[in-house]
């Protein structure tokens, strides 16, 4: 018999293909999951809509439950950013974002139009703009690495020093990964599984790596992302991580 998460995952996507093409992997590598690994487990939940507590319950039953209504929200919003700026959305995708509901709030507001612009949003069209905004021809028109926007270059000393914390916390680059760990929507995923309970740490050490990996540049990259030329569905996806990092960083500042 399979495992019941992994099973859930497949029927919810409609089939081991689908699945792959959403979390943006070959369908040869999900076909030899036994069960789904635990850094796929929050991609595999924003692209399906299974819970993670159904997916992995080992990792995920205990842990969240245990999280109260605040620190489940944050981690569902990291979760939420992280799988936006890995990929485009697909219609599928486009259409749960379509269904958010925001309160009076500011960021409330910024998911409410994120909603709108969602709603009979073209795929394709929001294909091309992920391409434009991140990918482009020779290079896109923002580049979501911690290490160029505090340097001016990739794959310098501050991606040197977040791959040093990972490993001292254990977790380890998937072998599928292509971008740095220094992507936003990489360390957008992190924090969400340290608030979730994937790595058993402090909020303590929640708030170290946050302020040394995140605070320093992540608010300005979704500031320029909401006043890009190329975004138009995307300056919604801007301006609210622009309001959720600058919600972050008040929160941390408290006293524990």
């Amino acid at each position: 018999m399979g495992d019941p998460g992994l099973e859930e995952a497949i029927r919810a996507a409609g089939g081991i293909t689908e699945l792959a093409r959403r979390i943006g992997i070959s369908q040869p590598s999900v076909s030899n999951w036994s069960r789904i690994p635990a850094e796929r487990v929050l991609s595999v939940e924003a692209a399906t809509g299974v819970a993670r507590a159904i997916l992995r319950p080992d990792l995920y039953g205990e842990h969240f439950g245990r999280l109260d209504e605040t620190e489940a929200a944050r981690a569902r919003e990291y979760a939420f950013l992280a799988m936006l700026l890995a990929r485009a959305p697909d219609a599928a995708f486009l259409g749960q974002i379509a269904k958010l509901r925001g309160d009076t709030t500011p960021l409330g507001i910024a998911h409410t139009r994120l909603a709108q612009a969602a709603d009979g949003a073209s795929e394709a069209a929001i294909v091309r703009e992920f391409f434009d905004l991140f990918v482009g021809v020779g290079r896109g028109e923002l580049l979501p690495y911690g290490s160029y926007y505090q340097t001016g270059f990739l794959n310098e000393r501050p991606l040197v020093r977040l791959r040093d914390d990972l490993r001292a916390l254990g977790i380890e680059r998937v072998e599928t990964q292509s971008e740095p760990e220094d992507h936003a929507a990489i360390l957008c995923e992190m924090m969400a599984g340290l608030i979730g309970g994937q790595f058993a740490v402090a909020v303590s050490r929640q708030r170290q790596i946050f302020k040394k990996h995140l605070a320093p540049w992540i608010g300005h990259f979704f500031a320029d992302l909401a006043v890009a030329q190329a975004a138009d569905f995307y300056r919604h996806v801007g301006t609210v991580g622009h309001l959720f990092i600058e919600i972050e960083i008040e929160g941390f500042a408290l006293p524990e």
